[in-house]
């Protein structure tokens, strides 16, 4: 408050005025809150610059201004400053003989004041200038803040009382108004009473000493009563409904923090989700990869099957045409077996006619003949060996082509339970993965399929090529060899030379097939492997699984608990608003009632006062019957 202090010294000093030392010493010891200055006479000057420090002022909630001694220009400086003040609560204005500007001036403080709750007007004259407690009794009606009126000797008259009412049937706060010790009368009171009905706020009147009948001050107590018991029901009826606003509320707020504990539980569990989808994308991938893999590997296989069946191929033209040399060997055998016989019969026939002559040449011949036969024999000696080779490759062909047969069909079976597998794999991924994922691996895999089969088209195309190609070399080799048939040692020597090619082509052979045969049994070996692991990735994935079902039903579960639980704090609130309705209900009722005797209570009071014109005129009549001379006889009213 000491900035109040300097404040007012500033003011005053500026209109060149001395502070009142008096004020100092009251605001040098100024209550927190609170200003006291009773009793001093404050000048123009100081009510200027109280007005000037009022109207911002923000820490004063009561201000006390009684026996004061403000003139009429201090007084209207001093509202002026309140007006738009928002801070002041308690005004007490007792014994400064406010006149017509002063009442003036507090109904426009009424009418523009927002905090003013309590107005202390007791010994001052506002009633006497009736004009200028009307425009009081204006701001009055206007204002919205005020709780509490002191107007005790005032001298405030029927006329003024009238005003009153008027102001209190359009005033709605006011609860307190104490207009002791006035002259207000009988026809004032009547105009209290006439407008206690509309006014449904005020709970406490005080007309003592005002010359008012008894049965106005009865029913004056009536309507209080009334409106007091009404005052109790709303502040009764307000508790009630702060009580269920906060229990609503409280509701509410629990409410909301199950539905934001159930969001961030399902939250929590869309991230888990996400994660495992994540991870369930990369397990996928690894598998895609492990199966790009396997599909390599057997399009490897099919590679070096196709390589081994164009060997075999070969080998098998290779034999065929051995075969084919052998049978022009023997071919030319009995030619040359046919031409030996007729050259010796022809020698016979020579030897016969010329035995004398050609002794030497037929014993030439005899060895000539010895030499061939030798000759003979050892080429068919050498025939039947080859044809014992030829028959033994051919065995060991036909047996490492069954073998390779049989392989290959076990290849292709091994492959039909990968490939069944896969499947089985790719159903149950199907399960765990969305629909555009598995379309997309397998447009991948039937296009992976496509290019296979494309390459083993043209692999097979190409082979034939070879094939054709071999064919139409081997039969030029043929044609040569048919045009060979006199040259029979050179081929003899090149059968032999092909037979021990053949022999060593079918050793590597043998050797490529054990390569072959070891790297399946790895292969097989590596997809078995591979098969376990799937299975044991597979009843992770699976265990994985069941635990998420496990937890996400452990969650439905506890989602429902809480479903049921807001279900019935629904309930709850449900049986607390009926609860309240029936209680709103028995209140409306009460307040029926309350209007029916209320109604009952003005029927009566008009009656009353219908009773009470008629005897004030038959008083009139008498006074002026009995001022007239004439006999009451004759005035008397008609029963």
């Amino acid at each position: 408050m000491e900035e109040f202090r300097r404040s007012y010294n500033r003011l005053c000093e500026e209109s060149g005025a001395e502070p009142q030392e008096a004020v100092l010493q009251q605001l040098h010891q100024l209550p927190k809150g609170g200003l006291d200055l009773t009793t001093q006479s404050l000048t123009v000057e100081t009510c200027r610059a109280l007005g000037k420090l009022l109207h911002k002022e923000t820490l004063l909630k009561e201000l006390v201004l009684s026996d004061c001694m403000l003139s009429e220009e201090g007084s209207t400086l001093l509202f002026q400053g309140l007006c738009a003040n928002t801070s002041v609560q308690h005004l007490d204005l007792k014994g400064n003989n406010l006149r017509a500007t002063g009442a003036e001036a507090l109904g426009k403080l009424l009418r523009q004041n927002k905090s003013i709750q309590s107005l202390t007007l007791e010994w001052n004259n506002l009633g006497t200038w009736e004009d200028a407690f009307a425009t009081f009794c204006g701001g009055l009606a206007a204002n919205s803040a005020l709780r509490q009126l002191d107007l005790r000797n005032n001298q405030i008259s029927h006329k003024g009382a009238e005003e009153l009412a008027l102001a209190l049937k359009g005033n709605t706060t006011l609860q307190q108004l104490d207009l002791r010790w006035n002259n207000i009368g009988l026809l004032g009171g009547r105009a209290l009473v006439n407008c206690l009905p509309s006014n449904r706020t005020l709970w406490k009147l005080d007309l003592a000493g005002n010359n008012v009948p008894g049965d106005i001050l009865r029913a004056v107590e009536q309507a209080m009563d009334h409106n007091q018991d009404r005052l109790t029901a709303f502040r009764e009826n307000q508790a009630r409904t702060k009580i269920l606003s906060k229990e609503v509320q409280h509701l509410q707020e629990e409410k909301s923090k199950q539905f934001l504990d159930l969001m961030e539980t399902i939250d929590k569990q869309r991230e888990e989700m996400a994660r495992d989808s994540r991870a369930s994308a990369v397990r996928v991938g690894q598998l895609q990869e492990a199966l790009n893999e396997r599909q390599s590997i057997i399009n490897a296989l099919k590679a070096k099957l196709q390589m081994t069946e164009a060997a075999l191929a070969l080998s098998e033209q290779k034999v065929r045409d051995l075969g084919e040399l052998l049978v022009a060997g023997d071919q030319e055998r009995q030619s040359l077996s046919q031409r030996h016989e007729k050259e010796r019969k022809l020698e016979r026939q020579e030897a016969a006619n010329r035995e004398s002559k050609l002794l030497r040449d037929l014993s030439a011949a005899n060895e000539k003949n010895l030499l061939l036969r030798s000759q003979v024999d050892e080429l068919e000696r050498k025939a039947r060996s080859q044809q014992e080779q030829l028959f033994l490759t051919k065995q060991e062909l036909t047996n490492t082509s069954a073998e390779l047969k049989i392989r290959a069909i076990q290849a292709e079976e091994r492959l039909d339970v990968e490939k069944r597998r896969a499947k089985q794999n790719m159903e149950d991924l199907e399960k765990l993965h969305s629909k555009e994922e598995l379309s997309r691996m397998k447009a991948a895999v039937l296009s992976e399929r496509g290019q296979a089969e494309e390459e083993l088209i043209k692999a097979r195309n190409q082979a034939r090529l070879e094939e054709q190609h071999r064919l139409a070399h081997l039969e030029e080799k043929i044609r040569l060899l048919a045009q060979a048939r006199d040259e029979a040692q050179g081929t003899c020597v090149q059968q032999k030379q092909m037979v021990a090619e053949s022999q060593a082509r079918v050793s590597q052979l043998n050797l490529q097939m054990e390569g072959q045969q070891r790297r399946l049994e790895e292969l097989q070996q590596e997809l078995i492997n591979k098969d376990q692991e799937k299975v044991a990735e597979v009843a992770r994935v699976r265990v994985e699984l069941q635990e998420q079902m496990g937890r996400m039903q452990a969650d439905l579960v506890a989602q429902e608990a809480l479903r049921e639980k807001v279900a019935a704090l629904e309930r709850q609130m449900k049986v607390i608003g009926s609860e309240h309705r029936e209680a709103l209900l028995d209140r409306e009722s009460e307040n029926a009632s309350l209007r029916e005797k209320l109604r009952l209570k003005e029927a009566e009071i008009s009656r009353i006062r219908d009773e009470e014109a008629q005897r004030a005129s038959f008083l009139q009549n008498a006074v002026l019957a009995y001022v007239q001379g004439s006999p009451l006889r004759a005035l008397s009213p008609p029963k």
